[in-house]
């Protein structure tokens, strides 16, 4: 099976002056490099058609700006991004079929929706820009249907953002994604906003849309406890690199990076604790 996403060889530095020295403050997950703070190093990736990649690591490893170059809202330095065979630019020059095949879910569910907007409107305005994936008069039926999808009922349309919940908030940007049709949902700490029992349903949501959409999902988190849930490969990274990728059961069953036990430990104690 040929790979849906590509990444090869991404490297992406911030901070840079035109001396050559990094300028602000200095990160403890970047490295100093002449050209400025080295997030990422040469990461290569692959996801392929209806896979889930995780990809793990601490804050700040880079794992986020990773996904950012892929949906196109960073540019890196070298390296690429392609998406079955075609170069994924940065979103604004992306032709139409490609912007709608690559979608976002961010991390904070309430930030990422205007509070003043209804769920209709916030759902009405991915349609607007790609008006191709619901017709006009399609989109009452489109409306109810991917609410429906998402485990919302139709009344929620007419309810304001500010006035749900965070899982419904989640719910609601998760629908917005669908809306224009995707085939790879970029999902950046998708959960880690939520409480631990809306964690597990929208984690098993995100797992029965990939089945029932046919999608894949790049999954961004710090919590390897969850990676188990939904993944099918894991990609671990660390200090802008990946250390350790593989098959889930055999990353989380027998790690072969130090740093990849760390983070196991670390789950498993946190597990212990609650």
């Amino acid at each position: 099976m040929s790979d849906l996403l590509v990444v090869s060889d991404l490297r992406v530095t911030f901070g840079a002056r035109p001396n050559g020295r990094a300028g602000g403050r200095t990160k403890s997950w970047a490295r100093r490099g002449r050209a400025g703070l080295v997030a990422v190093d040469g990461v290569s990736l692959r996801v392929a058609p209806e896979e889930t990649l995780a990809v793990v690591g601490e804050s700040g490893s880079g794992k986020t700006t990773v996904a950012r170059c892929v949906v196109g809202l960073q540019r890196p330095d070298s390296g690429s991004v392609t998406f079955e065979g075609r170069p994924l630019g940065p979103v604004g020059r992306r032709p139409p079929d490609l912007q709608r095949a690559v979608q976002m879910v961010f991390q904070d569910p309430r930030s990422s929706l205007n509070p003043r907007m209804t769920v209709a409107e916030l759902i009405g305005e991915a349609w607007r820009t790609h008006p191709a994936a619901a017709p006009a008069g399609d989109r009452p039926a489109a409306l109810r249907r991917v609410l429906a999808d998402v485990g919302l009922d139709g009344d929620v349309a007419a309810r304001r953002a500010g006035d749900l919940s965070g899982g419904q908030c989640q719910r609601v940007s998760i629908a917005r994604a669908l809306a224009v049709g995707p085939r790879l949902l970029v999902c950046d700490e998708a959960v880690s906003a939520l409480d631990v029992s809306v964690q597990a349903q929208i984690l098993r949501l995100l797992v029965d849309l990939r089945s029932s959409h046919r999608l894949a999902l790049l999954f961004i988190t710090h919590d390897l406890g969850v990676v188990h849930q939904i993944a099918d490969r894991v990609a671990v990274m660390r200090g802008g690199a990946v250390v350790e990728e593989g098959p889930a059961g055999q990353v989380l069953g027998a790690p072969r990076h130090e740093y990849t036990r760390t983070l196991l430990d670390a789950a498993l104690d946190l597990g212990a604790e609650a």
